[in-house]
């Protein structure tokens, strides 16, 4: 919840731009959906199931939800005020988004053609009478509920009308500049629906469904076949909230809640309409004025040609390791051109891949199937249970199976949350492996937006790691030793530790920066607090969930936790214990410009060559318990100084941020800075991108114009 606040808070802000603002807000609507689909969820089959447990900070699951309760309700009339402003935002830049009662006739004449050619052929209305019993109402699907009435026997039913999923929902008049919500222009042509009938009370509404799936894993015989009947019965999941405007008719809304088995503390809705996460279809309206200005990643360095053509890449890794950063570096040219090339060379003998989430039309689902169909060996590490990618997830994966690839559905009571890839090429001198490993999914269109890491080398002791870990995965064998690769479960929380108890040796010298989505596993914590009490400066970046209180006198007072909301998502994961040494910071780009345009570097003293120097790890794994303790994940030692260094630039950028950084209390609040030096992690980091690209093809950097 706090961290749908940040996002909120982000669409009420001024300073971005207005389409840019509307995405927020359906962010935020989706991201509500999601928490009741499985959290709240969660918490409602414990409290059927008379859980008397209390949560780690005493309240009991009635507690909870009560307090779960007030906070979404308060988001709700938050939402429904940003929604009225950003209206009147539109509005002015010619995008009216107008209610159906407020048109003129000539408008509603015009849809009235719109819905008699286009959306009246669609519809379904259902009756709800001796013959008709309540009809299911599918998860998260919005319906109107009308109640119709026959003037000569005065008899009144029920009738329930699902607003097609696949058409717009914002219906545009022919200026193109007025849109009309699709359940209003439904609402308007009823007695199309209803002929010779009297309509009464109509209101749009929306049901929240469990989508958590049950699945027994340690006793499942086709893990496949249990997940596919597991999505079967999430389509009837149990109804967890009900949604619908605003002074619904009584007799409705407890009919409704009668027949959908929920209380009047399940019910939500406010001035805005229904399912605002409907509004991104407005932010790709081609208004660039409107919009933030289009990113397009650079190819990264010394993988492509003064001429930008694409270099080979087995020969460049060959030479050196390569760290990309998404989406900065270019997706296409690094990760996506690193299987495209091995599945198009005579050479290459196999290529392994863990596959979380992927785009259905991923370069990488054709690169393995053509692979294979050229007789390599071709092996996917598909994993059924990434939540709600799991059907799409099955439909590529036998797309897979077809074309030859071996696919393996996952590791019985463990989800595969790794991102690595591994390629095996004959080669003069024998074979050769290179690898990828990362902190994102495979995914084309997600690492455009999400901010993510990747490291592509041929070390043979990462290849030697990564073979071991794919026969792990899909054949039968406990998992070996790693070389350098530290896996969860079986490492990565006795690693981390153990570098703590590092810093804590070092005294007031050590130091300890984490960037991560969630930090909540009580034992990581623990070894925080005791790392503090000693002395240790630790600085945490945590996108999302934090259980860790910073700041408290006599536990956590060198602890200091901030969390980084922007136009893009922070999605990486990078651990560094230690300082940067003096060699190291003479690597480092230039992290900021002062007044004059100039690149700066932060003044932090760097620690003595040798003395407790700085060792950086990324990786797929957060802190918390699930990534501990559930999940195989895969973290990488970053050896190259020059790579360092570059994350070590990253990390100087997100502690210096102060337009689009939060900081946690004490108490567990979260305050927005608002500083005068208006540093941003993502602008300067598409600026060293650019200048990166701009050194490439020979161009003088920014400040070198003189």
């Amino acid at each position: 919840m706090d961290f749908a606040e940040r996002i909120l808070d982000l669409a009420d802000d001024e300073r971005q731009p207005l389409l840019e603002r509307v995405k927020f807000l359906a962010i935020c609507s989706t991201g509500s959906d999601e928490f009741f689909q499985v959290r709240v969820a969660g918490l409602k089959d414990q409290l059927a199931a008379g859980v008397r447990a209390r949560s780690a900070d005493g309240l009991s699951v009635t507690e909870q939800l009560a307090r779960l309760r007030q906070r979404v309700r308060a988001m709700e009339a938050r939402q429904a005020e940003i929604f009225a402003t950003l209206l009147g935002g539109l509005s002015e830049a010619r995008v009216r988004l107008l209610d159906y009662a407020r048109l003129d006739d000539e408008a509603r004449q015009q849809l009235r053609e719109i819905f008699e050619r286009d959306i009246y052929p669609v519809l379904t209305p259902l009756a709800v009478d001796p013959g008709h019993p309540f009809p299911y109402i599918s998860n998260l699907s919005l319906n109107l509920g009308v109640l119709v009435e026959d003037p000569e026997s005065h008899q009144r039913r029920f009738a329930r009308v699902k607003v097609p999923p696949l058409l717009p929902r914002f219906v545009p008049l022919p200026d193109g500049e007025r849109f009309i919500p699709l359940e209003q222009v439904i609402a308007g042509n009823l007695d199309q629906l209803f002929p010779e009938m009297s309509i009464g009370a109509h209101h749009a509404f929306r049901v929240t469904r469990n989508a958590d799936l049950d699945l027994d894993d340690e006793d499942a015989d086709d893990l496949l076949e249990q997940v596919e009947l597991e999505l079967r019965r999430r389509r009837f999941g149990r109804a967890v909230r009900l949604q619908i405007e605003p002074g619904a008719d009584h007799e409705m809304l407890e009919l409704l809640l009668r027949e959908l088995e929920l209380g009047a503390d399940d019910v939500y809705g406010d001035a805005a309409p229904l399912d605002l996460g409907a509004l991104w279809s407005l932010t790709k309206l081609d208004r660039p004025e409107l919009s933030a200005p289009d990113w397009a990643p650079v190819v990264p360095q010394g993988l492509s040609t003064d001429s930008d053509e694409p270099v080979d890449l087995f020969a460049v890794l060959r030479e050196r390791d390569v760290l990309v950063q998404h989406p900065y570096d270019s997706f296409a040219s690094s990760v996506e051109a690193f299987i495209s090339q091995a599945a198009a060379d005579p050479d290459v003998l196999a290529i392994k891949q863990t596959l979380y989430r992927t785009s259905g039309d991923a370069p990488f689902v054709a690169s393995l199937a053509r692979a294979a169909e050229a007789g390599k060996q071709v092996a996917a590490l598909v994993e059924l249970q990434a939540r709600f990618d799991e059907q799409r997830n099955i439909v590529w994966a036998r797309q897979l199976e077809q074309a030859g690839v071996h696919v393996v559905y996952g590791v019985v009571g463990l989800k595969t949350h790794s991102k690595t890839a591994l390629v095996v090429r004959r080669e003069e001198d024998g074979i050769r492996r290179y690898c990828h490993i990362g902190t994102g999914n495979y995914n084309s269109d997600t690492a455009k937006v999400y901010e993510d890491l990747g490291l592509l080398t041929s070390s043979p002791e990462l290849g030697a790691d990564l073979t071991d870990l794919f026969n792990h995965l899909t054949g039968f064998s406990r998992p070996s030793r790693a070389r350098r690769l530290i896996l969860a479960p079986e490492r990565f929380r006795a690693w981390f530790l153990e570098e703590v108890e590092r810093e804590i040796a070092a005294g007031e010298a050590g130091r300890i920066v984490l960037k991560c989505n969630g930090l909540t596993d009580p034992e990581i914590i623990d070894g925080l607090y005791r790392a503090s009490s000693a002395g240790v400066r630790i600085e945490g970046i945590v996108r999302s969930l934090c259980s860790l209180r910073p700041g408290i006198p006599g536990l956590s007072e060198t602890i200091t936790i901030r969390s980084i909301v922007g136009r893009f998502l922070e999605h990486s994961r990078i651990y560094r214990f230690g300082e940067p040494s003096v060699e190291l910071r003479a690597l480092q780009s230039a992290t900021y410009l002062d007044e004059n345009g100039e690149p700066v570097l932060p003044e932090r003293p760097p620690a003595p060559s040798g003395a407790n120097a700085a060792r950086y790890v990324i990786g797929s794994g957060d802190l918390m318990e699930r990534n501990l303790d559930r999940r195989i994940e895969a973290l990488v030692p970053i050896a190259d100084l020059e790579l360092c260094a570059h994350l070590e630039d990253l990390l100087e950028l997100a502690l210096g941020d102060d337009e689009h950084a939060w900081e946690l209390d004490a108490d567990g609040n979260w305050h927005r800075l608002g500083g005068e030096a208006h540093h941003s992690l993502q602008r300067r980091l598409r600026e060293l991108a650019l200048e990166r690209a701009r050194r490439r093809r020979g161009e003088p950097a920014r400040g070198e114009h003189r």
